[in-house]
């Protein structure tokens, strides 16, 4: 059914002074993001501390879990992870709008979807050791791989229904429950760990399962609070008729996402064919674990972002939505001058963390200040990539995506890691140079979007007026572009 006169009904707000709309946008990002950062980080350090508590069995169990992790991370991890985020453009805007029941319907698309795509997930895990040796990496190291990511297969179903239980919540900025859980299911997760890998001795394997059981933990918490919180009885997730025919809405938004850690990953295997494979991949797997726990923080300002962007955009507010970006991109700005200065000085000492090898130790020192500048990159990056997402761009972030580190950040990597036999420090500036190229375009774009628009098109979509790819094509002002 179309919709009548959907510009028409949009009412533009009072114009407020943009100092007096931000101050106060920015308890509101801080309110989202703090918590926010707290529960994502300590999610991801399930698998984080599980590679530490392995690597300091060996070097070679070290190698093969850290490779392990950054594949896994990429081909299911991270790609369940943004096929999520559809979710905050979904569920935020439906908020915004008032049009709550949605809500449920779009979450439930969401775990189905989810789940129907960790079937093909689990296919190419089980084949691990055999497509890393096609790669040309060392059978040793393939093979305790491919042993870690057979393990890891159970963990990929809590971590879907998790994902889209987490956006849930989000887009009602309901961020309280989500810190008390994830931290919950870490305190839970590592005794269990410790004693799997240590005490049974399961290794690599015990690190999985407590992997896994910690992520179902901490799913059976949310499910019991959003099923009796007298919060959520008008957004309650519940099984209907409309869920289907809400599966496809969400893969429109969900397929295109983090093509960025993918360029990881292909940076890892390519460490692989250097001389001194085990080496080589094992620091730049701990760059990359490092790159990928601050990653959380940002990600949650930009959550933020993406939060307060679509409950203002769906309810027709394109002002306020605009301040809520200047708010997160100040807080990011700062965050990642902190960290990054917090890495740089603790990194004589930061490699003994995940390994007692000297060398490992002294080759993290060298490639430290090329991780503080992906930190501050990051920092920006994420919160407009979450201001994508708010608005629904997930098509164009992946082509900004693709271009930096496709056309960018391999191309140079390959150049300087073999070419110019920089080694492991040229295949990480490739990826920095991917980066720096990524943020120009999202700043770009960001700057240039007339958010009169999105807020028609925001409550459209609601209301199944419009589709994506217009959404998309009216995203920047034309007359704005020099």
């Amino acid at each position: 059914m179309e919709v009548p006169l959907v510009e028409a009904k949009f009412q533009r707000k009072r114009v407020v002074p943009t100092w007096d709309l931000f101050v106060p946008e920015l308890k509101r990002a801080s309110y989202i993001a703090v918590p926010m950062a707290v529960a994502t980080v300590s999610q991801y350090l399930m698998r984080f501390t599980s590679m530490m508590m392995v690597g300091h069995l060996s070097e070679l169990q070290l190698a093969g879990t850290s490779i392990t992790t950054s594949i896994t991370n990429v081909t299911g991890f991270s790609l369940l992870f943004g096929m999520a985020s559809a979710l905050e453009t979904l569920c935020g805007q439906a908020y915004g709008a008032g049009v709550y029941h949605k809500l449920g319907i779009f979450t439930y698309a969401s775990i189905i979807s989810l789940i129907l795509a960790c079937v093909p997930i689990s296919i190419l895990w089980i084949f691990m050791e055999k497509l890393l040796v096609l790669m040309g990496q060392d059978p040793l190291i393939s093979a305790e791989a491919g042993r870690y990511a057979i393990w890891l297969i159970p963990t990929l179903f809590p971590y879907a229904v998790l994902q889209s239980l987490i956006r849930y919540l989000q887009s009602q900025s309901k961020i309280i429950p989500m810190v008390i859980s994830s931290v919950a299911a870490l305190c839970f997760h590592l005794p269990v760990c410790w004693a799997l890998v240590f005490y049974f001795k399961l290794e690599n394997a015990g690190a999985a399962i407590a992997i896994g059981l910690s992520y179902w933990f901490n799913v059976a918490l949310l499910f019991w609070y959003v099923n009796y919180a007298a919060y959520f009885e008008k957004t309650r997730i519940c099984f209907s008729k409309d869920v289907l025919s809400s599966v496809g809405e969400f893969f429109k938004l969900a397929v295109p996402s983090h093509l960025q850690w993918w360029t990881y990953e292909i940076v890892i295997l390519l460490s692989g064919l250097l001389p001194n494979p085990q080496l080589e991949t094992s620091v730049l797997s701990i760059c990359l674990l490092i790159a990928s726990v601050h990653y959380y923080v940002p990600y949650s300002l930009g959550a933020a972002a993406s939060t307060r962007v679509s409950n203002e955009l769906g309810a027709g507010n394109p002002e306020a939505g605009k301040v809520a970006v200047l708010a997160a991109i100040s807080i990011s700005v700062a965050e990642a001058m902190m960290a990054s200065a917090a890495l740089f000085g603790c990194r004589n000492v930061v490699g003994y963390a995940f390994s007692d090898e000297i060398e490992v130790v002294k080759y993290l020192n060298k490639l430290s200040p090329s991780i503080c500048l992906v930190l501050m990159l990051d920092g920006l990056q994420r919160v407009l990539s979450g201001v994508a997402r708010g608005c629904g761009w997930q098509r164009l972030g992946a082509y900004i995506n693709f271009g930096a580190f496709y056309f960018v950040g391999i191309p140079v990597a390959v150049v300087l890691g073999f070419v110019v036999d920089l080694k492991g420090s040229g295949l990480w500036i490739g990826l920095n140079a991917g980066s720096i190229v990524q943020s120009v375009f999202y700043g770009l774009i960001t700057s240039f979007t007339n958010w009169e628009k999105q807020a028609i098109a925001a409550r459209a979509r609601v209301l199944g007026a419009v589709s994506s790819a217009a959404e998309e094509e009216d995203c920047v002002d034309s007359r704005s572009l020099p």
